[in-house]
């Protein structure tokens, strides 16, 4: 149901699909925008039940969809990507007609026999069944997951991220619509357990040598967040007091890593306390937090995090920033935790807008290492991650088209946060604005421009050309400096217009001078010999060019 940006993304998406050009295009804009067949209907629940057969990779089900009419109702899109079929559309007992798009194949208009009153809610129930697609390389490329433990035991997990929840399940398939809660009902052979999100309602076994595991998440979620994860599963529990009271933790682990686990998990209260600190409680304190280990990576699956990182530190053992500081804690416990807050809590309307997921939890990782070691060591981190910036294509990409920018979006969006909180220089104020954030949008759909709206208004600084040079180009502030007649002499090159940036340059032993460049020359007095002395502050990502 959360749809606070409806207006604003209708405006946007007016031109219709009749403007659409070659075929593939309109796929993406039917998925990646608020279609007529989406806008009359909002998202109240969702009651889903699947049966998986890891024995022949196949999955069928039921998703009772209850919306609220909001205006005058056309057909309704249900979003299922193939090869899985929809058998059905039921409303009232009554079977309704489906129809396939002939080039948007995820996409089925279902037709309502029944009128449709504004203001009440009805419930549609979807049946469906097939193979779903088999993940390539979760959770990138994701899908299903049908794996091995070490033990030869069977392990199925979904990641599905950017690909979509209907990849697996018949769904509105679009970040800017999400239910007020969601029960989720999987049954699995025995002696498989599944572990899905919020709180595990019941288990019931059944005649035919399956369990059926029920679970209900009570508070607002992403529908890619929707997890299976079924595996021959120990588990154990904790308590953490937060601000948001005692928090239910539960864990996972493999059976045979229960151990293991035990030992790489107690990282979670650390983190807790300081996320906690920095962006306010904990969002799900009713659907508790899980960390689950599955046979991908990791995934921020809302309440049960899906963590694949071998019971080691840093990213599979590595230091993404080569400085060492990603060493002494659980890259994936860490990053994916970061988006409860990031991502699943303050959820982007379009997926173009992934930076304010994936940025804002890059920049969480510098701001842990922070917690643990301090000031300097957090900035540290951060500058060390610029080694991942590639600069090929921008962060932010073309809106309602269901796409994501470049990978950018992690450590550069992460470093541009970095530099804003050295303008701000207020380090309480800072963290006022990143509480802010999650306490005005809590649980809440933003744009990236609502977030990029809200930082400038807080700390009262020019920062619109800084989030236009960071998310919307590939280019990289380059200071130009040169000496001429006892005068260093400096301008902005490769930023876009309105760019300000008072920048801290090293001149010399204990020497720093705060220039203010345009992309005009200006100068001050110097007694430097060689320009290549000036250096830019490192906290800030620009570059400094010497020039003749």
């Amino acid at each position: 149901m959360r749809r606070p940006v409806l207006a604003l993304l209708l405006a946007l998406t007016a031109p219709a699909l009749a403007a659409q050009g070659p075929q593939n295009a309109r796929a993406d804009s039917l998925r990646g925008s608020l279609t007529t067949e989406r806008t009359w209907w909002d998202v109240r629940f969702y009651d889903l039940a699947v049966r998986v057969n890891p024995a022949d990779s196949s999955i069928s089900g039921v998703n009772h969809l209850t919306y609220t009419v909001t205006g005058p109702a056309t057909a309704m899109q249900i979003d299922l990507q193939m090869p899985l079929v929809l058998d059905s559309a039921v409303q009232d007992g009554a079977r309704l007609a489906v129809v396939r798009d002939s080039v948007a194949t995820a996409v089925h208009y279902v037709t309502l026999a029944a009128p449709q009153a504004v203001g009440s809610t009805r419930t549609v129930s979807l049946y469906y069944h097939g193979h779903p697609r088999a993940a390539k390389r979760a959770p990138w490329d994701g899908g299903f997951v049908w794996g091995k433990d070490s033990t030869g035991g069977r392990w199925i997990a979904t990641a599905c991220q950017g690909l979509g929840a209907s990849v697996w399940w018949p769904t509105k398939d679009i970040q800017s619509d999400e239910p007020d809660s969601q029960r989720v009902a999987i049954t699995v052979p025995k002696p498989l357990q599944n572990v899905s999100n919020g709180q595990l309602r019941s288990v019931k076994d059944n005649r035919d040598g399956t369990r059926t595991f029920t679970w209900f998440v009570a508070e607002p979620i992403n529908n890619y967040d929707i997890a299976v994860n079924a595996a021959d599963y120990a588990k154990f529990t904790d308590r953490y007091k937060g601000e948001g009271g005692n928090l239910t933790l539960t864990f996972w682990p493999l059976r045979a890593h229960k151990q293991k686990a035990r030992q790489q998990f107690k990282q979670v209260k650390t983190m807790l306390a300081c996320f906690e600190g920095l962006f306010g409680p904990y969002p799900w304190y009713k659907d508790g937090y899980q960390l689950v280990e599955t046979p991908h990576l990791g995934m921020e699956h809302q309440s049960a995090v899906a963590y694949g990182n071998g019971y080691q530190n840093g990213y599979r053992g590595r230091d993404l920033s080569g400085t060492g500081r990603g060493l002494d804690w659980d890259f994936i416990i860490i990053h994916e935790s970061a988006h409860e807050w990031w991502g699943n809590s303050l959820t982007s309307a379009d997926l173009a807008d992934m930076w304010v997921h994936e940025g804002f939890a890059n920049y969480a990782e510098n701001l842990y290492v922070e917690c643990l070691h301090g000031k300097q060591a957090g900035a540290e981190y951060a500058i060390g991650t610029r080694v991942g910036i590639a600069n090929d294509i921008p962060i932010i990409p073309d809106f309602r088209k269901n796409r994501k920018g470049s990978g950018d979006m992690y450590p550069k969006a992460g470093n541009m946060l970095h530099l804003i909180r050295q303008l701000v220089n207020d380090d309480t104020r800072w963290r006022s604005v990143l509480r802010g954030l999650q306490q005005t949008d809590r649980h809440g759909i933003v744009t990236g421009d609502q977030v990029r709206q809200y930082i400038i208004t807080q700390t009262g600084l020019d920062l619109d050309g800084i989030f236009r040079q960071y998310l919307t180009t590939t280019m990289v502030p380059t200071l130009e400096v040169k000496l001429h007649d006892g005068r260093l002499e400096y301008r902005w090159t490769e930023v876009v217009d309105g760019f300000v940036l008072p920048l801290p340059v090293h001149t010399g032993p204990d020497q720093w001078t705060t220039l203010t460049p345009t992309t005009e020359w200006q100068s001050v007095p110097s007694i430097l010999t060689d320009p290549a002395v000036v250096q830019a502050d490192p906290d800030y990502y620009v570059k400094v060019t010497p020039v003749q």
